[in-house]
């Protein structure tokens, strides 16, 4: 691969200074595939450079973890480990950034039965509530990466030896991250500026509902007063700025827990849990799943909406992206949310991020419920774009607008 090393080099460095915006004096999570131990290395060779006090990193290893939950009893699954928790807990309070370097292979856990995935993916998810506050509230700066690991690009490219699906998957991070481009970081700041005008337009304009149709999509969006529209960069809670999301296409808000209605058809595969979900529809009222079908892997679908009582079969995210998106342009399915959400309009099931409404990280509980703001053990994005999809808005006084096209934007923010 041309200039390789120089490319790695601007993308750890574009992570860091860009993505998680690492101060000096602070300390860093990282948490990576064993894979990338290469790379790991390399970013925290650049993150001492910088000043951090610490790295720490989480390692995951794909083999283990099918060893894990392949022999691993259900009532072992459901016991996540406490001091795990606490010390994610405890770096957070000190204000660590957390960097994901991200490259799953998504038919890691097809085997395996799915009420052990659902088992261990719960208890995960109750295990690092607070941990994932922090995320979710900005309270730290926060970014996710990929890493094109073997399993992954080979299910990415599989009409080619395993070296050269992981060098075209290479290839295709640093483009689509902007690390070709001759100055990667004034390249995202540029980009987090158009994002910017998008999701200002959207918070003036202060739409009632959404309106999506497609073919098999006739679906009806209701948003919470004083929800905010957030996109490209945003600032931690400390007033650090940084981009949650490398890549990064989307402008999202959150849509009213009890105002979903109508049906729903995914565009793109999900990988959830090392399971692929593929052509699935669901059916809401009153903003709750009431109806789930998918072509492939309908029990992991069906283990994810069941995840806890009520929250998982309710949207958390609703998100705007143009088809024409450099992803999207790809006509590569990545199998991979990270990429494949910035690729397409999409919605999350599960829990909101408190920070898409006025107010919302001081909100109890309580309160929560009442400005419909949900909440769930999960978060998890599903894609709903094609060139297909025209969405409208509906105003307050009761106009409605255009604001995509056949998947695109209908609407100028100049």
């Amino acid at each position: 691969m041309k200039n390789f090393q120089e490319s790695i080099n601007k993308y750890a460095k574009l992570a860091l200074e860009t993505g998680v915006n690492l101060q000096k004096g602070q300390g860093l999570i990282l948490s990576a595939p064993i894979e990338a131990v290469e790379f790991v290395r390399l970013v925290a060779k650049e993150a001492y450079a910088m000043g951090a006090k610490n790295v720490h990193v989480e390692w995951n290893d794909e083999d283990l973890k099918y060893l894990k939950m392949k022999h691993e009893p259900i009532e072992v699954l459901e016991n996540f480990p406490k001091w795990r928790a606490q010390g994610l807990e405890e770096m957070a309070k000190d204000g660590y950034a957390l960097l994901t370097i991200y490259g799953e292979n998504p038919d890691l856990l097809k085997d395996i039965d799915s009420a052990k995935i659902s088992a261990f993916n719960k208890a995960a998810g109750q295990a690092l509530t607070k941990y994932r506050d922090f995320i979710m509230n900005d309270k730290i700066s926060w970014s996710i990466v990929g890493y094109p690991t073997q399993s992954w690009a080979e299910k990415v490219f599989p009409d080619v030896s395993a070296d050269e699906a992981q060098e075209k998957l290479w290839d295709n991070i640093f483009r689509i991250s902007r690390v070709d481009q001759a100055d990667p970081v004034e390249a995202w700041n540029q980009h987090n500026q158009t994002l910017q005008q998008a999701r200002e337009y959207l918070n003036k304009k202060q739409y009632k509902k959404l309106i999506y149709r497609a073919e098999g999509t006739d679906l009806t969006i209701e948003l919470p007063e004083n929800h905010i529209w957030h996109g490209g960069s945003t600032k931690s809670q400390e007033g650090t700025v940084f981009n949650p999301n490398m890549p990064t296409e989307e402008v999202f808000t959150m849509p009213h827990k009890y105002g979903v209605n109508g049906t729903v058809v995914s565009t793109k595969p999900l990988s959830y849990g090392g399971n692929l979900i593929e052509n699935f529809k669901l059916t809401f009222k009153d903003g709750k799943v009431v109806d789930a079908t998918a072509e492939q892997g309908e029990d992991t679908l069906i283990h994810l909406l069941d995840t806890d009582e009520d929250g998982a079969r309710r949207l958390g995210e609703v998100a705007l992206v143009p088809h024409e998106s450099p992803i999207s342009q790809s006509g590569i399915i990545f199998y991979n949310t990270l990429f494949d959400e910035n690729a397409s309009c999409h919605l999350a099931l599960g829990k909101a991020y408190p920070t898409n409404i006025e107010n919302g990280p001081n909100m109890s509980e309580e309160e929560m419920d009442k400005h419909g703001v949900n909440d769930s053990l999960v978060h998890e994005d599903f894609m709903i774009g094609s060139a297909t999809l025209n969405i409208d808005g509906e105003t307050k006084d009761g106009k409605t607008e255009a604001i995509f096209r056949e998947g695109s934007w209908a609407i100028s923010f100049n």
